[in-house]
């Protein structure tokens, strides 16, 4: 059986694995994320001191990236990514590490990762078409079309977070984990950092009105921006991964509710809602499955 070392870099850490050809994690971890205290350098540094770490314990071949920012995939370039990551625009990531490590190497954006994962091994295995949105602080999304990422001319393809619901407002704006927050202390008159999603949800799950409402509000936001997506690629499955994947029960009848309301019947019918299956493995997987495919 081949071995791969697997990243999968966020903001404030990079999670590690060690992973079979099939998808077996037989490692893994989590380090800081060096970029902010010493730049790329120590970046790529740091991958490269887990990859050495097991590279001839395991015989590894190969190093599979996902990442946040926009990735050119076939240069493993980086071409966009948030202020907390910087210096990283154009940084030449798959090279860096091939050099680095002496093992080839692929890197991907992390939304387009995780929902290559779900579709190898998740929410997403059978389907022909589909449509992944990860919901957190922002919106992020990727379409696939027989297992493949639909990357657009500038690698901006799936970033439907950026769509604008109104002429002022961007669908992360209205209906990201942020835009929750901010209802809920909006109508109780509270600072937002005295709450995160995962308070709010419990709170409305122990009978709060302001925020059952807020994620009933919400809901119905996500599904005018999927109801958008589906009118323009029709595809058979949306999975819903993020932070709020966790709170499946609680969401889907929620959102099942809004689809069924804001879809022509036909389409909603053919629409397969599924939350994401692999959580924070996702990325890993889906980086590997990447790998697999390029090579």
């Amino acid at each position: 059986m081949k071995h791969y070392m697997c990243f999968d870099i966020g903001g404030t850490s990079v999670k590690f694995g060690v992973a079979e050809e099939n998808g077996a994690l037989l490692q893994k971890g989590e380090i800081p994320n060096a970029i902010t205290q010493k730049g790329v350098d120590g970046l790529v540094e740091s991958l490269a001191s887990v990859t050495e770490q097991y590279k001839h314990e395991y015989g590894l071949r190969g190093i599979a990236v996902s990442t946040a920012g926009v990735v050119d995939p076939e240069k493993g370039l980086i071409l966009y990514a948030p202020k907390y990551f910087p210096g990283y625009p154009g940084t030449p990531l798959c090279d860096l590490l091939q050099q680095r490590c002496g093992l080839p190497c692929t890197v991907e954006n992390d939304v387009n990762a995780a929902a290559l994962g779900e579709y190898w091994l998740g929410a997403g295995r059978g389907a022909k078409s589909l449509f992944c949105i990860t919901v957190g602080t922002g919106i992020g999304g990727c379409a696939l079309l027989d297992g493949r990422v639909i990357h657009g001319a500038a690698c901006f393809g799936g970033e439907a977070g950026l769509q604008h619901i109104t002429p002022e407002c961007t669908w992360e704006e209205m209906a990201s984990t942020r835009a929750l927050i901010r209802n809920v202390a909006k109508a109780k008159g509270i600072p937002e950092d005295a709450l995160d999603g995962r308070k709010i949800f419990g709170m409305a799950q122990g009978g709060d009105e302001e925020a059952a409402a807020a994620i009933a509000r919400q809901m119905d936001d996500l599904a005018t921006g999927i109801a958008n997506i589906c009118y323009i690629l029709n595809p058979e499955r949306i999975i819903i991964g993020g932070g709020i994947a966790a709170q499946e029960e609680y969401l889907f009848p929620l959102l099942d509710r809004a689809l069924r309301e804001k879809l022509f019947p036909l389409v909603y019918e053919k629409l397969m809602l599924r939350f994401a299956a692999l959580q924070n493995d996702a990325g890993m997987l889906g980086a590997l499955y990447n790998f697999l495919v390029r090579q």
